[in-house]
This record gives C-alpha cells, sequence and structure tokens, in this order.
C-alpha cells in the first residue's frame, strides 16, 4: 500500500471529527485540498525538487493523530523558561498543532494587535491564498488535516519593538503525527519580528507538518527567524510561504541545530517594485541527521533585490541537500539576485547535494549563483597546530568561523549573541538542548 492510502482512507472516515474541532474557514478549503492530495499522492524522488528526500517513507509509518483534540497535559509556562539574556520578547506557546491559550502572559503589544488561536481568527481572503499556489502534497496533505494554530495580526503603521517568541512544542506519550499551521498578517508600514523555537519535550517519535503563511504589505517590515532543535526521531516538513508587496523587506533565517530528518521549504513571491529579501540558513549535522532545504524565490515585477546565502557543516555519516531557484519573470527587469550555498564536509561519510538555480525572461538583469563543497583546509590546520592549537580545536574553530558568516547576517542581536554561544557548544557536542531552557528538566 502507498504511503498515502493511510491518509486517504483517515479523511474519509475522520471528515466531520475534523471538521467539527475547526473553524468554517479552515473547512472551506479542506475538501478541495484532500482531492489535491487523493489525485497527487506524495512525490517521488524523480520528482525535482523532491530529489533528495523519500517523501513516501518518511509518512508510511502509523503515527496516532490527536485529532478528537483530546488535552495534552503540559502547562508551558511552568515548563520553558528561556535565559537568552536581553531576549526581551512576547511570549506564546502552541502545543503540538494548538494555540495554547489558557495562561496567556501579560502583552507588551499594542491592543490593535492580533495574536491568537488560527480556528478563531482566519478569514478566507488570507487563509490558505498562498500555500493554494504551490499545488504541493504536503501542503495538501496539512490542509485537509489542520486544525489549528497561530494567527498574528499587525495594523498598518504598527511597529512592534518587541520581538514575538512562539515556542512550538511537541508532547505526547505515544507516537504522534502533527499539522501546525500558522497565518502572519502584517498591512502597510507595519514591522514585526518573529522566532519560532522547536522543541520535543518528549522522546517519541513525532511528524510534524507545518505552514506558515505571511503576506507582507507594502513598505512592511518581517524579521522571521525558524530555529529548530528536537532530537533525533523527529522528522519535521515545514513548508513557508510569503508574499511582498512594494517597497516592503523580508529578512527570513532557518537555523537547524538538532533533528532528525528535517525539510524546509521557502517559497517567496515578490509582488510590488522595490521589495527587497533576504533569505538565510545555518545547518550543522552529524549522526545520521538529514537536512533538506528547497527555496523558491520569484520575481514577479521590476525593480525586486533578492539575496540567499546558506551555509552546511556536516559531520559523521550526516545528509544534507539545497535546492535553490530564482525565478525571475517576463518583464521584471532591473532585478538584481544573488544566491550562494556554500558546504562543508568534515568526514568523508557526510554527503552534501547542491542545486543552485536561475529561470530568467527579463534581458535588464544581475543574477548570480553558485555554491561550494568541500572539506577543512589543511593548511589552515598545520599553521593553527604549529601555534600550539590543537588539531581537535583547530577544526573546532575552522567549522565555527565558517558558519559564523550566516549567523551575523541575523539583526535581531540577542539571538544572534546567543547562537555563537550555541553554535560553538554544538560543534563541541555540549549542546542537548538551548541552555537555559527548563523543558524536559
Amino acid at each position: 500500500m502507498k504511503s498515502e492510502q493511510q491518509y486517504i482512507d483517515l479523511y474519509e472516515q475522520a471528515r466531520q471529527m475534523i471538521m467539527s474541532h475547526s473553524s468554517d474557514v479552515m473547512n472551506a478549503v479542506r475538501d478541495t485540498a484532500f482531492e489535491n492530495f487523493k489525485a497527487q499522492g506524495f512525490p517521488s524522488r524523480k520528482i525535482e525538487q523532491y530529489k533528495y528526500t523519500d517523501m513516501q517513507a518518511l509518512f508510511e509509518p502509523d503515527y496516532g493523530l490527536n485529532l478528537n483534540r483530546l488535552e495534552i497535559p503540559v502547562n508551558p509556562y511552568d515548563a520553558f523558561r528561556c535565559d537568552v539574556p536581553n531576549l526581551s520578547t512576547s511570549l506564546y506557546f502552541v502545543v503540538n498543532d494548538a494555540f495554547y491559550s489558557k495562561a496567556t502572559p501579560k502583552s507588551h503589544l499594542p491592543k490593535s494587535v492580533v495574536i491568537g488561536s488560527l480556528k478563531d481568527f482566519a478569514t478566507t481572503e488570507h487563509y490558505h491564498r498562498l500555500a493554494s499556489k504551490d499545488h504541493d502534497a504536503v501542503t495538501n496533505l496539512n490542509t485537509m488535516l489542520a486544525q489549528d494554530g497561530l494567527y498574528v495580526y499587525v495594523p498598518k503603521g504598527v511597529v512592534l519593538d518587541r520581538a514575538i517568541q512562539v515556542i512550538n512544542i511537541l508532547r505526547s506519550d505515544v507516537d504522534l503525527m502533527v499539522n501546525r499551521r500558522v497565518l502572519i498578517i502584517l498591512e502597510e508600514g507595519a514591522e514585526a519580528k518573529f522566532l519560532f523555537c522547536d522543541h520535543a519535550a518528549d522522546d517519541r517519535r513525532f511528524l510534524a507538518t507545518q505552514v506558515i503563511e505571511a503576506f507582507v504589505g507594502e513598505n512592511a517590515k518581517l524579521d522571521l527567524y525558524c530555529m529548530e532543535e528536537t532530537h533525533a526521531k523527529n522528522v519535521r516538513v515545514s513548508n513557508v510561504y510569503i508574499d511582498q508587496q512594494a517597497n516592503s523587506r523580508v529578512n527570513h533565517h532557518v537555523i537547524t541545530l538538532h533533528n532528525g530528518i528535517t525539510r524546509n521549504k521557502l517559497y517567496l513571491e515578490l509582488n510590488g517594485e522595490g521589495a527587497e529579501c533576504s533569505c538565510n540558513g545555518c545547518v550543522i549535522a552529524d549522526k545520521q541527521q538529514h537536512v533538506d532545504n528547497n527555496t523558491l524565490i520569484v520575481h514577479q515585477v521590476p525593480h525586486c533585490t533578492s539575496r540567499e546565502l546558506y551555509k552546511y557543516v556536516l559531520n559523521d555519516e550526516s545528509t544534507g541537500a539545497f535546492a535553490g531557484k530564482v525565478y525571475v519573470a517576463k518583464g521584471a527587469q532591473k532585478t538584481s539576485s544573488q544566491m550562494t550555498n556554500q558546504n562543508l564536509c568534515a568526514t568523508k561519510q557526510a554527503r552534501m547535494y547542491t542545486q543552485p538555480m536561475l529561470e530568467i525572461y527579463a534581458d535588464d538583469v544581475k543574477c548570480a549563483h553558485g555554491s561550494t563543497v568541500g572539506q577543512l583546509n589543511d593548511a589552515a590546520l598545520f599553521y593553527m597546530q604549529q601555534r600550539g592549537v590543537s588539531r581537535k580545536e583547530a577544526q573546532l574553530l575552522l567549522q565555527f568561523a565558517f558558519i559564523n558568516e550566516v549567523i551575523d547576517q541575523m539583526e535581531l542581536e540577542p539571538l544572534r549573541d546567543r547562537l555563537h554561544y550555541l553554535v560553538e557548544k554544538r560543534f563541541r557536542g555540549e549542546l542537548n538542548k538551548c541552555d537555559g531552557c527548563k523543558l524536559c528538566k
């Protein structure tokens, strides 16, 4: 039986239950997503976008689902404390796939800003509008099964001084599949920073699908940081969709420090002149970990700028993959785009697959792309050893310096400083979870 059949059977049997615990807006697109998923199934590795990750194998196990919305016995405000110095944030929690609203903290946000349960606030004007363009099988699966998630609305001209920190906690006594949804709306001139942190509170197998849709209005600015620190039994498939209007700014950063198997997808459209985006990725993997980042940046109009920088450091028998594509539509003149993927395989057993691509239908553009895969520089190692640095320490310093270029792109200074510290500990094998986090203690 193909992997998708169990989800087709599940939806046909549990459709009413799924809908009864969600909202009319989310239910309105559910059946269409199901029909699309039923027709296409999971992609095979013959499909270019999924060449490096076997989606059929990832979704083949029989995971449990909390479709009847049984209460999860956890109070994240008691369990979690983030002691990152000077990281003053507005803190919210999503437990598995549900917004945790029982003990909402004192809000430092303007009253006009709305943060809450997606099923309570989602609107047909925005929900699934971006994601439906992609025709992605996992997005369709998420859409037909997701029952809740996070909703954020920042009205026109509102600038948030504090970052919004969202802790995604995976919690279960049995192996569990989670389908999480996030909708972010920034109106004209609004500015907001988001830090999403993924943690697993239990030593169980988790399969998490996540779809984030972000609408960034004219002259608005969005900083979106997504950091994963789970464990080796975790499978994470995250699809991020971003729509940018004229003169908007987006900084998107994805950081993988601990994981099992991860596939991150970014689909970003520049739909207004003068829009700019900076998309960066930082991956540290060892053992048998697998991290696959897939990006598509679409320049629909003239005078837009995009920058990409993804770096991997792979140890042991880990596997990395990067497939990035910049699409310049007809008439999108004066486009400026730069894509860079640099990778370091610290062992002979580590494997890296890289595929940067350009597809251009305009003739007055400045577009460049490039990738490198290499090992530690023997001359640099020898130089440092000659000056009294041990070989192991020299290797750590070179890896740390290599990955720092991505971290230095982050505008959220307290997080940037903390990541310097966490990355060093990660390379030394001392980091099991974010130091200072009380989760799982």
